[in-house]
């Protein structure tokens, strides 16, 4: 046995070493998170704003979007195979520091007006909003069944705490980078580079052992065993029920990000048509956001005690109700548009959550990662969909049609949800 499977056994044979390092896990994680929410929160708060006053068009706006989402996708490809191979210490580490790295290129394209730029870093910066997403899972590894949406929802309501700081604190950022020369609208991405940064720095120094490495040698424990004793895995359950449970967690999440992103997306462009300023947009945005993921915890209980596919369905009523609402609110309304944007942010955290603990459920420890990987690229992508699709449908159409499409296209999780529960 090499070294590092030496140092992972003291965890492999003692059920309270592994209950401390999950619950230490975790806390790395939050840690993690809190500085991941304020990286994250800058891009949809002031993205559409910045690529309309550089490319000074509406119909662009939701490029931005599109772009760190698909940023994202290629990024959640290669966090999930570097995790699966080294572990989520490197792998998540490393996304958080490339989109830092992005986010202080979007600063420099605002300071220097260089859309190529702008462009480019865009992506790199898309790799921060996928490791912030997969974070969530390395709470999970050594979480008993019964725990997974608990440890998914944790790790997830921490980030409240960067992700609704990061838009309140849009003015005061704006206020530095005026103070130093820069255009107002890089401020709240100096602020991302910043907290990306240190959320990467955090989990290299500190996950270890990393929980992902401990969840696999103990499987490989437990194999063992099982052929020494002529038992059949317990982990073993039929491939075609763990394929329609990656069908069935992806769906969710696809869909659910595809309307949350598209509706968010335009949300500011709207607000500003309609004489909201910077501070309104940001608060609007920034109740959004704790609404994604502040009922976290409640959210986490309510699938591991009712189940995925209740709160699946949850998650398409209250999108519809979402969509419903930003349609038919006045734009100069700030009262409903804020309901709408915190009933768009619930949806899809009851999507998120319910989705994701279907993946874990539907995985091993050996596949895990990898296969978490390729499903975020696919929530990516959907997010990079809608982000894209989103201004164009207001520019030929508008805010409302936008809302109302988003709306009734999150009621198809309900007949997805309804296919899984097929007898094969």
């Amino acid at each position: 046995m090499n070294g590092r499977g030496e140092s992972l056994m003291p965890y492999v044979n003692s059920p309270e070493k592994q209950r401390q390092l999950y619950k230490r896990t975790l806390m790395i994680v939050i840690a993690s998170q809190m500085f991941g929410g304020a990286g994250l929160a800058a891009g949809i708060t002031v993205g559409a704003l910045l690529a309309q006053d550089m490319l000074g068009t509406d119909s662009y706006a939701g490029v931005p979007t599109a772009l760190f989402t698909l940023g994202s996708a290629a990024a959640a490809l290669i966090v999930g195979r570097l995790s699966q191979r080294l572990g989520r210490r490197v792998g998540l580490a490393a996304g958080f520091l490339t989109g830092g790295i992005g986010a202080a290129g979007v600063a420099l394209a605002a300071v220097f007006n260089s859309v190529a730029l702008l462009f480019v870093s865009l992506l790199v910066y898309g790799a921060g909003t996928a490791t912030n997403l997969q974070a969530r899972y390395a709470g999970t590894d050594l979480a008993l069944p019964t725990q997974r949406a608990k440890a998914i929802s944790t790790a997830m309501v921490f980030t409240t705490f960067g992700a609704v700081a990061g838009p309140n604190l849009v003015t005061f950022t704006g206020g530095i980078a005026t103070s130093l020369g820069a255009p107002a609208l890089s401020g709240p991405f100096m602020l991302a580079a910043s907290a990306y940064l240190v959320a990467g720095f955090v989990l290299l120094f500190f996950l270890r052992p990393d929980p992902l490495l401990v969840a696999k040698a103990l499987a490989d424990a437990q194999r063992a065993q099982d052929n020494q004793s002529n038992t059949l895995p317990t982990h073993t359950s039929g491939a075609g029920v763990n394929r329609r449970g990656i069908i069935v967690g992806a769906s969710v999440m696809v869909l659910t990000q595809i309307v949350m992103v598209a509706i968010m997306t335009m949300t500011p462009v709207h607000m500003k048509h309609h004489g909201h300023g910077l501070g309104q947009v940001g608060m609007v945005i920034g109740i959004h956001v704790a609404a994604m993921y502040l009922p976290s915890l409640l959210t986490g209980f309510l699938v591991d005690k009712y189940g995925r596919k209740p709160m699946s369905y949850a998650s398409g009523v209250t999108l519809l109700l979402a969509g419903l609402l930003a349609a038919l609110a006045p734009g100069d309304s700030m009262v409903l548009l804020v309901l709408a944007l915190a009933l768009l942010g619930l949806g899809w955290n009851f999507g998120l959550i319910s989705g994701t603990a279907a993946i874990v459920d539907a995985t091993t420890p050996e596949t895990r990662a990898k296969t978490q990987g390729t499903v975020d690229v696919l929530i990516a992508l959907a997010g990079a969909s809608g982000g894209a699709l989103s201004g164009m449908v207001v520019a030929q159409s508008s805010y409302s049609t936008l809302s109302l499409a988003g709306g009734f296209l999150a009621l198809l999780l309900i007949p997805v949800v309804l296919w899984s529960r097929r007898k094969v």
